[in-house]
């Protein structure tokens, strides 16, 4: 069975008809059509299998039936707003702060990360009454105007653009190729310093710091690990300026780095962020968001005079299926397992160092996990086209050994091993 409306090369045409050129397809010189997924594995129209390691939003597989089924019995009964009162929401509400710690315990359920981040300025701003925003070099938070803004990896692409004079960016805290790298002495500091210059750089010009926003771990930026006590110290820094720290944990969250549940708490039990934002994998593919705040922010944010209120942020539909993602989450041992599998591809990826010089830098945590290509170890110099020509390769047919049946594992669960009597079979990667 397909859902396969009509032939691929009339699916293109339609695409470029009536959808925006600045959109982009994967694979452009070959487009692939999904027509469906399940677990990990997505099939195109001809039936042809893939090994989804590109998504980040499927957490707990494609179309996993305890996420499906919450939801469509939920569809089966109501679908309405927040201004009406619910169990779902207070319940998902309650599930959710339980497992962050005890200050950060109000929500506001929103739809996308972009909304998710682009409130948490606003609450920041409320709060504060600042304006500056602090931003990480190469960040991504969201594609809203705001969010484009503080956004390096973005407004870096824009013909002639000009950075606002409210957001100052700072050094990327990367021990690889950044400034302060694994031979410093004391790169936490020496990062974190550097936001302080910035800090005080704006009151010089008579501005003031509203917050500092980051990954908990950098992903488009490049699968940067911050080092141990550098949230710490900045958070010292831009609490001293009067300043909200925001950690954006919308690719990183839900117990993808194993230890964790949360990425910024690898930083250790005594850093608390005064704004957490979550989407991507909160809704396994559902669109749904959250913010996290303490109820001294929340509060001021309700004095501003303004109600807060989003059309379909923390319906029943949506509460229900992110209940459900939580159930699976622990039922599962999805968090435990990102643990051991990441713990797996790292050590086949060191190896893969140890073979060839191509492979610079290995670093990640649980299955938030890259490989940086350089071609010269020393210089560090980009393996740019080769990493592209690597990503195209792997979507060509190759022979690896999986199991024959579909939907065993997930993309954050992989519980096969070779002991497990898996078949040749021809399998495609995404990556």
């Amino acid at each position: 069975m397909t859902a396969e409306m009509f032939p691929k090369e009339k699916t293109i045409d339609l695409r470029k008809k009536h959808i925006g050129p600045s959109c982009k397809v994967f694979f452009s010189h070959d487009p692939i059509k999904i027509v469906r997924a399940k677990g990990q594995y997505m099939y195109d129209e001809n039936g042809v299998r893939y090994l989804d390691c590109i998504n980040n939003v499927a957490h707990v597989g494609h179309s996993h039936p305890m996420v499906v089924k919450a939801g469509a019995e939920q569809m089966e009964l109501l679908n309405t707003n927040s201004r009406f009162l619910h169990d779902n929401l207070v319940q998902y509400a309650q599930r959710l702060q339980a497992t962050l710690p005890e200050k950060l315990s109000v929500c506001y359920f929103v739809n996308s990360g972009s909304e998710a981040n682009d409130l948490a300025l606003r609450l920041a701003w409320e709060y504060t009454g600042h304006k500056d925003v602090i931003t990480l070099d190469n960040a991504y938070h969201g594609h809203v105007s705001s969010l484009i803004n503080i956004s390096p990896y973005k407004f870096h692409q824009l013909a002639n653009a000009e950075q606002s004079k409210s957001v100052h960016v700072a050094l990327s805290p990367d021990l690889y190729r950044g400034n302060y790298r694994q031979d410093h002495p004391d790169p936490a500091t020496a990062y974190a310093d550097d936001v302080n210059n910035l800090i005080q750089k704006a009151h010089e010009k008579g501005h003031k710091v509203a917050a500092f926003i980051a990954e908990s771990l950098q992903s488009c930026g490049g699968q940067v690990i911050p080092p141990a006590g550098y949230f710490q110290k900045v958070a010292q820094h831009v609490h001293r300026a009067g300043g909200l720290f925001i950690a954006d944990e919308v690719q990183v969250g839900f117990g993808r780095v194993g230890t964790h549940f949360w990425a910024f708490q690898l930083q250790g039990e005594d850093f608390v962020p005064d704004i957490v934002t979550m989407g991507k994998p909160i809704g396994n593919g559902h669109p749904m968001s959250c913010v996290v705040t303490t109820r001294e922010v929340a509060e001021a944010f309700k004095n501003s005079g303004m109600e807060y209120f989003n059309t379909f942020g923390g319906n029943p539909v949506s509460c229900a299926i992110g209940l459900a993602v939580l159930d699976v989450i622990e039922k599962e041992d999805l968090q435990g397992n990102a643990l051991r599998v990441g713990g797996y591809l790292t050590r086949l990826l060191e190896q893969q160092k140890e073979k060839h010089p191509l492979v610079g830098d290995v670093r990640g945590r649980g299955l938030f996990v890259g490989a940086e290509l350089v071609r010269d170890r020393v210089k560090l110099t980009p393996a740019t086209a080769e990493a592209q020509d690597i990503i195209y390769k792997t979507n060509m047919e190759f022979q690896t050994l999986f199991p024959q049946t579909e939907g065993t594992t997930h993309p954050t669960k992989c519980r096969w091993s070779s002991s497990q009597c898996p078949q040749v079979q021809t399998t495609h990667v995404l990556l």
